[in-house]
């Protein structure tokens, strides 16, 4: 969780309150942060949520406390200059970081602690939010050194020289990503591409080489400047506009004015940052359902009001600051984080139950307890898997999953359906562990059947050894159905994971309940396993049916 560090006395000048250490902690509790050292000049606030980046400043902090003092009402107001022509895109950046956002704020010259505070603020933007800036990226530079309009293209990595920060010495694009130390940090963002993100002003001089680096000679703020360029670079425009917005507005709370940039990218121009509101319907009985506060529609208007919404009759509208709230649950959130969860009455205990274990969870554990009386080693895996390992691997056609939209990693990509190929991918990992080998690991699969989605429980077993048979799985499986006082049949199954005339169904008065097999030698060749392997997976949930 992020935390940042800011003087004492710079908060309550900006809230324009002396706080105490019982209200610093009540509104630190409606931010969903706490106070990560003792109060002194110097503190530093953890925040216990990570939904909510446009407080991560001093600056944003404090606007959230004079709301939630009643100090002001509703969204912030921000006043922007005339929009200027000020960054021209090239379409080469399309297919590389295709999205940037840059404004112009002009005030008061920095002070050491301020450029501290802009750079804090700009690292656990681009680190936590940012996903360590792959997602989006921040430059600050200061604008008296800049000729504008800019250039935001692609090029290729050696094409381009210039003297990167902190060092004195031009290099290459592809020399800074191996040799400068933020290069070395952050260069697996821009791996394997064949040119790299750069911004040049008017003049062909390097400003910034999202989202690595800028240039030292152009693109170096220091204390003293007062016109700074705030650039924000992305891959999801979304998340690249909200982050230009809070800089805006944390900018604007130390009195700099903010003029947007013209950005132009083919026949499209936009002035960024976009400070455009989502509005909402909102249903006011939400409430009491939700939270059980019986409340009037003007206490609730009051409510929403310091949690920074503008509202008017049924309408909630979202500050571009904010793009946590997707649903009326949201709202009524809010709501209850300014009532104060503290001061909801509690309802008495009308019901006593005795606590107890469910009937699938006890079906499981006996099932689990037979497996491992025949000497399996128990295995947990995670619910997430992926297409290769559950249908390639095991040369079987793939079947309909449940995927996720936007993985962080192939190896999670999907819901496992089955628990067979895990265990498989567990023997291919302990190659270098003696056999026999004897795994088995119980939990729920997620099928999909057309529309239908359901979960399933399923145990699954394997048999690794220089004699695995069929023969010896299907004894196994004899043996833990008849312990339950279930008989159960074979049928002839051919499956690509299974060797030809060593499989079978496992039936149940007439129902399919499980699989069993000898795995096919095609498979053992990618799992490099040199042994005979014999598996079965028999469905806890239509067994219990």
């Amino acid at each position: 969780m992020p935390s940042i560090t800011f003087s004492f006395e710079d908060l309550c000048s900006l809230v324009g309150q002396k706080l105490d250490d019982k209200k610093l902690a009540e509104l630190l509790d409606k931010a969903k942060a706490e106070l990560d050292s003792k109060l002194s000049s110097e503190i530093t606030v953890k925040y216990n949520d990570t939904n909510q980046p446009y407080l991560w400043s001093v600056e944003g902090l404090a606007r959230h406390f004079r709301a939630s003092l009643g100090k002001v009402k509703g969204i912030a107001k921000l006043k922007l200059e005339k929009p200027v022509d000020g960054v021209s895109v090239d379409k080469s950046v399309s297919s590389v970081r295709p999205y940037i956002a840059v404004f112009v704020a002009k005030g008061p010259k920095l002070t050491e602690y301020l450029l501290n505070q802009l750079i804090q603020m700009q690292e656990k933007l681009a680190d936590n939010f940012g996903r360590k800036r792959q997602k989006v990226g921040i430059g600050l530079f200061p604008a008296g050194k800049v000729v504008f309009p800019m250039t935001y293209k692609a090029v290729e990595p050696d094409a381009v020289s210039f003297v990167p920060l902190g060092m004195a010495q031009e290099l290459s694009l592809k020399e800074i990503l191996q040799r400068h130390e933020k290069g070395k940090q952050h260069g697996w963002i821009l791996k394997d591409m064949k040119k790299v993100p750069i911004i040049l002003d008017a003049e062909g001089s390097v400003l910034s080489f999202p989202p690595i680096i800028n240039s030292d000679t152009t693109g170096k703020l220091t204390v003293g400047d007062s016109d700074i360029v705030c650039e924000v670079s992305g891959t999801d425009w979304s998340a690249v506009n909200l982050v230009s917005v809070i800089f805006a507005y944390a900018l604007s709370e130390r009195d700099f004015s903010i003029t947007p940039l013209k950005v132009k990218s083919g026949k499209e121009q936009i002035a960024t940052p976009d400070l455009s509101t989502e509005k909402m319907k909102f249903d006011y009985s939400l409430v009491e359902s939700l939270l059980g506060l019986k409340l009037s529609a003007s206490e609730i208007k009051g409510l929403l009001e310091r949690a920074q919404f503008d509202v008017s009759g049924s309408n909630v509208e979202v500050p571009a600051y904010r793009r946590d709230v997707m649903h009326q649950v949201d709202i009524v959130e809010d709501v209850g984080i300014q009532y104060g969860y503290s001061d909801i009455e509690p309802l008495p205990l009308s019901s006593l139950t005795t606590g107890g274990f469910l009937p699938v969870s006890m079906q499981a554990d006996t099932h689990r307890s037979l497996w491992i009386g025949l000497g399996f080693q128990e295995v947990m895996s995670a619910v997430l898997s992926s297409k290769e390992l559950l249908f390639d691997r095991m040369n079987v056609a793939a079947g309909e999953l449940i995927e996720i939209d936007n993985p962080i990693s192939q190896t999670y990509s999907c819901l496992r359906s089955w628990l067979l190929p895990i265990l498989l991918d567990v023997l291919s990992k302990n190659r270098h562990v003696d056999y026999p080998q004897k795994l088995f690991e119980q939990g729920v699969v997620t099928v999909r059947d057309g529309s239908d989605v359901r979960d399933e429980s399923h145990l699954s077993a394997v048999s690794a050894h220089s004699q695995a048979s069929f023969t010896e799985m299907r004894q196994y499986v004899e043996a833990t159905l008849k312990s339950i006082g279930l008989s159960c049949q074979f049928e002839e199954l051919e499956m690509g994971c299974f060797i030809v005339g060593r499989s079978a169904k496992v039936l149940v008065d007439g129902k399919e309940v499980g699989i069993v097999g000898e795995i096919h030698p095609a498979v053992l060749k990618k799992l490099s396993v040199l042994v005979p392997i014999v598996g079965c997976e028999l469905n806890l949930s239509s067994l219990k049916k």
